[in-house]
């Protein structure tokens, strides 16, 4: 494990010289973070690797077992599709070097449950970022301290451009329900991920799903191309303390995708609204207790330590970065893990199980 004394070494398996999340999203937010950097990487081939350490200036590899056995990296990240984290964390956890772990963990239910079974004692992390964003740490701190009074009920409405509108050919493997890459992992459990940290987590849920559109045409050519993973999921479930929360989210809109929760509570009322992905884009806030008109609030500065980065993609992953950090250095639990990625995969898997019973289901939590 590193020292204090100097950085966190972090291997990114899956950065490419062509771009890519791992290029986009997590170089720069880790490079915005005091105390961790880049020391290596890993591609798919010797060739890959070579024209990536090219570009990026670290030893670069063409297998996880290298870069795991690396002794300048103490953290392995994985930022590439879902169906390969298996493969690929197994090895770094064997080796008994952290990882985290792109979201979704897993393909499954079951495939999660092993990958956190593996860990062990090795500290895992699991790449929920909006848990690190300042914004919603505010909001839950918010909602325990009695803004709204006890919650009631959160009403949610969101949308997604995917899963309906036309496809790059990159992205068609997001089309197949059975990869794990689908609206409902990618997009929406962020999204209720972000609801049950301020309002609480669904003790039982019941569940519609559909695939309305079946075919998708590739951006490219026009083909249409066939689609199984669904594009409207429609939830509602009662958390632990017992208050309703309901959530509807949408596929393939042509217009006006964005996310929207509504809190209420005895003694007030909040109203969050915001980009197509609130786990990674900024939100507005506005709030009003008892007959008070409902005015925009604002976080605190104390919870942001990376304005220069907010309202961008990665001000949330910065602060993830900071926390894993923390996590590592002081053996803190702040960062989510892969027991969370575990229990966000329960609530999916009891949403896909309601939708195809009809019937209400335990979360497990």
């Amino acid at each position: 494990m590193s020292s204090p004394r100097r950085p966190i070494g972090v291997g990114i398996v899956g950065l490419s010289a062509h771009g890519g999340w791992a290029a986009a999203g997590h170089l720069p937010a880790l490079t915005a973070v005091e105390g961790i950097e880049l020391r290596a990487l890993a591609t798919s081939s010797p060739s890959s690797a070579r024209a990536a350490a090219a570009v990026y200036g670290v030893p670069a590899y063409s297998s996880v077992e290298q870069i795991a056995a690396d002794e300048n990296v103490d953290l392995v990240v994985v930022a590439v599709k879902v169906p390969h984290h298996r493969k690929l964390v197994l090895p770094a956890l064997k080796a008994g070097v952290p990882v985290l772990s792109e979201w979704p963990l897993a393909v499954d239910l079951p495939e999660a449950e092993e990958l956190a079974g593996a860990a062990g004692a090795t500290p895992t992390f699991i790449g929920l970022q909006g848990r690190s964003s300042p914004t919603f740490r505010w909001l839950a701190d918010l909602v325990s301290e009695g803004y709204v009074g006890e919650v009631l009920s959160a009403t949610v409405v969101a949308s997604s451009t995917e899963w309906g509108t036309p496809v790059a050919p990159r992205g068609v493997y997001t089309l197949d329900r059975t990869l794990g890459a689908t609206m409902l992992t990618i997009a929406f459990a962020p999204a209720i991920d972000l609801v049950s940290m301020v309002v609480g987590e669904l003790r039982d849920v019941v569940a519609t799903t559909a695939t309305r559109r079946r075919q998708v045409p590739l951006a490219t050519t026009g083909q249409l191309v066939p689609m199984t993973a669904e594009d409207q999921i429609a939830i509602s479930g009662t958390t632990v303390d017992g208050a309703i929360v309901s959530a509807h989210h949408r596929g393939g809109a042509v217009s006006g995708a964005g996310f929207s929760m509504v809190i209420d509570g005895t003694h007030g009322r909040l109203e969050v609204t915001g980009a197509e992905f609130p786990h990674l884009g900024p939100v507005t806030v506005r709030g009003a207790q008892g007959r008070g008109r409902s005015t925009e609030l604002v976080p605190p500065s104390s919870y942001d330590a990376h304005p220069g980065l907010a309202g961008t993609h990665l001000h949330t992953l910065a602060h993830a970065y900071a926390a894993i950090r923390d996590d590592l250095v002081h053996h803190t639990g702040i960062a989510p893990d892969f027991a969370h990625a575990v229990r966000r995969h329960r609530l999916l898997d009891a949403i896909s199980r309601s939708a195809a019973t009809g019937r209400r289901t335990a979360t497990g939590f």
